[in-house]
């Protein structure tokens, strides 16, 4: 067993249950790790969560670390990053992956902290390849990539001299695997080195409200862009949304003009999304917004400019005035039900 060489992965849980981003991120660590010749291992940490291991194999883990106790049921900033800096000083992987959560953003950079090594945040890509510094080649290193300068470029940034590379990853971009029931990880408990002052505070009760916008989950999603041309005219969004069943989305330039909130923007710098129908109206079709929505099944596309990227990849194009064109939709999908 080398346990030199793994990509691990942090998985985030809540009421023992591992979040989607970090089973997410499971199917990537498989990934990367049958490139590189290594295997993949996980650390989970909270109580009662010895049954979320077989899930994290079927996705491809070998090996899951875990550290069960009551103090630990609830995410704190201390105890969980002493105990992340001992699983991956004791273990020593060449990669470890994060949620970019609220939790994976806190704690990972308190790991690589303490570790002195790179991270890189809010990555929407991960790759292995070569790199050239300094006369110096590098082999099989990890290519983090992600949006900057507000989504304008795309960055590829690598950290090659200091192991492990780490990186925080948006929820939704990468693409979970496939279930193996078959598979099996060897779960390694581990006693958790921890003192009484490591626990400054207690969550005494914690308080979920549900989100009333599910972009990720949606099989169906009807969203706008800046031509749609103003807050009011997104009632017709909204209408062919609630008319189809479907979630309605947005485009950044959209969100940034005060038409709807940014829970609804997709691309980049929102949400992606992989729904069965996805219908772009008035957008025109960036970059940022298309590697947000392109692992669409269908995309329909409505604007009235032929000549708009969107049209690029969608599966149907309707050139015209959105302000005709939605309502006979509605009108059309309403007589055949």
């Amino acid at each position: 067993m080398n346990t030199e060489n793994s990509v691990m992965v942090y998985i985030q849980q809540r009421e023992g249950k591992a979040a989607e981003v970090s089973l997410e991120l499971v199917s990537k660590a498989r990934e990367l790790a049958d490139k590189l010749g290594v295997e993949v291992s996980a650390a989970i940490f909270g109580d009662k969560i010895g049954d979320e291991v077989k899930r994290i194999a079927s996705l491809g883990a070998d090996r899951v670390y875990i550290i069960e106790e009551p103090r630990l049921k609830f995410y704190t900033p201390i105890p969980y990053s002493k105990l992340m800096i001992q699983v991956i000083s004791e273990y020593k992987p060449q990669i470890v992956l994060f949620g970019a959560t609220t939790e994976g953003r806190d704690l990972a950079p308190r790991a690589a902290s303490f570790l002195k090594v790179g991270l890189t945040a809010d990555c929407t890509d991960l790759q292995i390849g070569n790199h050239v510094q300094k006369e110096t080649e590098y082999k099989d290193i990890l290519y983090q990539i992600r949006p900057a300068f507000g989504g304008n470029i795309i960055a590829t940034i690598v950290c090659p001299e200091k192991k492990p590379q780490m990186a925080t990853v948006r929820e939704g971009v990468m693409r979970m695997a496939q279930p193996d029931p078959s598979r099996k990880a060897e779960m390694i408990r581990i006693t958790a080195r921890l003192e009484p002052d490591d626990f400054p505070s207690e969550i005494i009760n914690r308080v979920l409200e549900e989100k009333t916008v599910n972009l990720k989950g949606a099989q169906i999603i009807v969203s706008g862009g800046i031509g749609v041309g103003s807050k009011d005219n997104f009632a017709l969004i909204r209408e062919l949304a609630e008319t189809l069943g479907a979630e309605v989305g947005a485009s950044r330039a959209a969100v940034d003009a005060g038409f709807i909130g940014k829970e609804h923007q997709v691309g980049q710098t929102g949400t992606t999304v992989r729904p069965k129908l996805y219908i772009a109206c008035g957008i025109s079709g960036a970059i940022q917004h298309r590697a947000g929505m392109d692992g669409a099944a269908r995309i329909i596309a409505i604007n009235n400019d032929p000549e708009a990227p969107i049209f690029g990849i969608a599966h149907y194009g309707i050139i015209g005035d959105l302000n005709e064109v939605i309502p006979r939709m509605i009108k059309s999908y309403k007589a055949r039900v």
